[in-house]
């Protein structure tokens, strides 16, 4: 779909700008999702776990090879066996609900099966964090329409392109939220499979 504000003058970077911080909203909920723990082993489930390694928050993938051998198992072997514990310790305080043991040299972190109230949990996180990604993206819109008020009252655009522009802004809105509503509808259904 082209533009119509990307043929004002005044409003050219707006429209993209927009698009671009609209996605980023979309993109950060899309990495909560990959790391919500759903009933089978998943890499993606320890992304938002950080180590302090050496005084530098540093997330677990960058710390060590993670793998999913099996269903129920996720696997971490670090690069550095000293961080072996930092790791553990990490893993177990993250609010995840996973307890890892190590051997010395690897971290075996077993994915228990998820009882039905701990779905429902995780679907109701899931859907604040939804609410949350909404609001950011209607934050957006919200700037997006001040800018478009502002070149108009400065006489920069006239009042059918403010119009045009502030459908074009309500329209890439409603784009973004429907992809991430139905992002979630899938993964509230894959958390809600047993």
């Amino acid at each position: 779909m082209a533009s119509a504000m990307a043929g004002i003058e005044a409003l050219k970077g707006t429209h993209q700008e927009l698009k671009t911080r609209m996605e980023k909203s979309v993109e950060d909920f899309r990495a909560h999702l990959a790391a919500t723990r759903t009933g089978r082993a998943n890499v993606h489930m320890l992304d938002q776990v950080k180590v302090d390694y050496y005084g530098t928050d540093t997330p677990v993938a960058q710390l060590g090879q993670v793998s999913a051998p099996e269903p129920t198992l996720i696997l971490v072997q670090p690069y550095d066996k000293a961080m072996v514990s930092a790791i553990e310790k990490a893993i177990r305080t993250s609010g995840t609900g996973l307890n890892p043991m190590s051997d010395g040299t690897v971290v075996r972190v077993p994915v228990p099966a998820m009882t039905e109230e701990r779905r429902k949990e995780v679907v109701k996180h899931l859907n604040k964090t939804l609410e949350d990604h909404k609001t950011a993206i209607r934050n957006i819109r919200r700037d997006g329409n001040d800018q478009i008020k502002k070149a108009a009252k400065d006489k920069l655009i006239s009042a059918d392109d403010e119009k045009r522009a502030n459908e074009e802004v309500q329209q890439l809105t409603d784009a973004e939220i429907k992809r991430i509503e139905e992002l979630f509808k899938a993964k509230e259904k894959e958390v809600m499979t047993v």
